[in-house]
């Protein structure tokens, strides 16, 4: 990845994120799976989890105690949304 493009990338997500985008889950492991919560931070109550290569549409993003989370909902099923940690997002 080029540097400018990988500086231009994490100020976007910095920046909150604000525009809707098509993301997918990496990073879970194959052991693991992202938890969608209903809120950002791990205080609240998981929703699902969601294996590697799941596909969301990202929303807003927030920073709750030093860590960015996502609002998401799964491409698939629009009905199904909450909060996921930014850092097992790659961009689509």
């Amino acid at each position: 990845m080029r540097p400018h493009f990988a500086a231009l990338l994490a100020l976007t997500i910095a920046a909150g994120c604000s525009a809707s985008s098509g993301a997918v889950v990496k990073g879970a492991g194959p052991d693991d799976l992202l938890k969608l919560r209903e809120g950002p931070g791990l205080e609240h109550k998981i929703i699902i989890g969601l294996p590697d290569g799941t596909r969301l549409t990202r929303q807003s993003c927030v920073t709750t105690h030093g860590k960015l989370w996502c609002r998401v909902f799964l491409t698939d099923k629009p009905g199904v949304s909450g909060y996921v940690s930014a850092d097992y997002l790659a961009l689509r």
